[in-house]
């Protein structure tokens, strides 16, 4: 039976917001003492979104269970405790008597299967626009121009918007970066 057998994974509740900070705490101590031969991966799940800001996509990365970080980790002798006194950790998630209990192995393979996924998909625009909003076009030749949203296409990333151009309402087709809101 190889050392491998005995890794289990748990999961670590943490000050919200602190999840990086913790793992690169953990990251600096399986560096520096013996704690890598009882943690093998330290994981926290996230998901990466493209945002509209000032006209500008920005991609940022969004954690998906903020507060809690997933640990595999052989959690023998005094490991666990080690793992509790880590600045800014609660304790594990489930305890029964003091004892971490592991996750179930289908709901850590249908969470590390969704990160897999989010990591592997392009990322996801988070849409701005809804239907018969207001909206004003800020590039291409009808700069300037002020609409009404007839359509939103978020899998083309697009929008159809109602302009009045001589008095008369003409429809177009531009990109989720080409308007922003009135």
């Amino acid at each position: 039976m190889s050392e491998t057998a005995n890794y289990k994974w748990y999961v670590l509740r943490a000050y919200s917001g602190k999840e990086n900070k913790i793992k690169e705490y953990i990251d600096a101590e399986i560096k520096n003492t013996d704690l890598g031969q009882y943690v093998s991966q330290v994981v926290i799940p996230t998901e990466k979104k493209i945002v509209i800001r000032n006209r500008k996509q920005i991609t940022k990365e969004i954690t998906l269970m903020p507060g809690y970080i997933l640990i595999e980790a052989n959690l023998v002798g005094d490991v666990p405790h080690r793992i509790r006194q880590i600045p800014n950790v609660f304790g594990f998630l489930e305890e029964k008597n003091n004892v971490p209990t592991p996750v179930r192995g289908s709901e850590i393979n249908r969470i590390l299967g969704v990160v897999d996924e989010m990591q592997d998909a392009e990322a996801n625009l988070m849409t701005p626009f809804l239907k018969d909003e207001s909206v004003k076009v800020v590039s291409g030749p009808f700069n300037g121009f002020t609409g009404i949203i007839e359509e939103v296409n978020n899998e083309k990333k697009k929008l159809k918007v109602m302009v009045l151009v001589f008095g008369r309402k003409t429809p177009l087709e531009l990109s989720f970066n080409q308007v922003e809101r009135e």
